[in-house]
């Protein structure tokens, strides 16, 4: 009996580590999932023109409940050796509690509204994001170079321009890859800015010339007077300077709407006009795959998919991100990002809802 008892408490000093090992596990994969699936899920209620809301899981708390019975039995017969017996049993209960916050108010709102500072798309681009991809979700102007400005909000009508700026942003992608691309950031005098450095071995023909051809072709795109070895990306609205590459930047509500045209609806909501249609100026109906394709893709289909990564169901359909669709996976991935570092400490100090799980 004391032997049992021995083994009995042994086991039960290892019980906490051994919990604690399992759920935290546990409970960390279904925060992150739960997390992607919000953000997918408002991408998708963006495309349909329908409110996107935000929800915070602020704590999870997790109380464990050891219970413990003991029995013992004997028969004793006539003539017989009496049969003794040892019983008991163990039992574990969990009682999980999680709480949500909702992401809302007055510094919430501004955050979301507000175009990305120069000093997120740096720390983005020193986080071993590619450029091309950065630039693409994040600005939507350089220069006189147009990034589908339309796409910022709401789906628009009329096909927008975009063919140019993503061929700048593949140039810079393409010095990047080459290791002669750097970015920086600076506040001069009060005014934010990014210096743009090209290794000046870029310059040089007979060292890098495919670095060479390449910067050649971006000052060309960009219109820029000269050759210089720094060039300043500004949010100022007159170009004072012939280095001076002037930007407007997306806010976190616009990077949403522009990634939510990925969104590939079903065609019996495209037919009833649950969304826009975007046309060209030929009246040809314009496809989103051509602005989006390259960073994401989210697909859509009547039967619950098998291999996807991340998914939703809403309006009656699946949508979802491919498992082999690593370009999504990547996009998908910066967002979450850029979301956390504009809004994830932001949220109300009430929380909206605490539930006791499985009670």
């Amino acid at each position: 009996m004391l032997g049992a008892f021995l083994v009995f408490s042994a086991g039960c000093a290892k019980l906490g580590p051994t919990t604690l090992k399992s759920e935290r596990s546990n409970y960390n994969l279904a925060v992150q999932k739960t997390n992607d699936e919000q953000l997918l899920l408002n991408l998708v209620r963006l495309k349909y023109r329908d409110t996107p809301f935000f929800m915070e899981v602020s704590s999870v708390a997790s109380q464990f409940t050891l219970s413990t019975t003991g029995n013992a039995s004997a028969t004793l017969q006539e003539g017989v050796k009496g049969l003794f017996g040892l019983g008991g049993s163990l039992a574990i209960t969990e009682r999980p509690t999680v709480t949500y916050s909702p992401l809302q108010g007055d510094q919430f709102i501004q955050r979301v509204l507000s175009p990305l500072p120069l000093q997120t798309i740096t720390l983005l681009y020193h986080s071993g994001w590619s450029v091309e991809r950065i630039f693409r979700l994040c600005f939507q102007r350089m220069n006189n170079l147009k990034n589908a400005p339309g796409a910022s909000g709401p789906t628009p009508k009329k096909a927008p321009q975009f063919e140019e700026f993503i061929e700048v942003s593949k140039l810079l992608g393409e010095l990047q890859s080459l290791d002669v691309l750097n970015l920086s950031y600076h506040n001069k005098n009060g005014i934010p800015q990014i210096i743009l450095n090209i290794a000046s071995a870029a310059n040089e023909n007979e060292i890098f010339p495919l670095a060479f051809n390449t910067t050649q072709k971006l000052i060309k795109a960009l219109n820029l007077k000269g050759e210089f070895k720094n060039y300043v990306i500004t949010f100022s609205r007159k170009k004072n300077k012939p280095n001076q590459i002037r930007v407007v930047t997306r806010s976190l509500l616009g990077i949403l709407f522009y990634l939510s045209h990925a969104v590939e609806v079903p065609e019996q909501d495209n037919r009833k006009g649950k969304v826009t249609r975007t046309l060209k100026t030929s009246g040809k109906i314009f496809d989103w795959k051509e602005v989006t394709g390259e960073l994401l893709r989210i697909r859509s289909d009547s039967s619950r998919p098998e291999n996807a990564t991340l998914m939703v169901f809403y309006r009656g359909t699946w949508f979802y991100i491919d498992d082999s669709d690593l370009k999504s996976k990547s996009t998908f991935s910066l967002l979450s990002q850029i979301f956390s570092l504009q809004a994830g400490k932001i949220k109300d100090t009430t929380p909206l809802l605490t539930l006791p799980v499985g009670q």
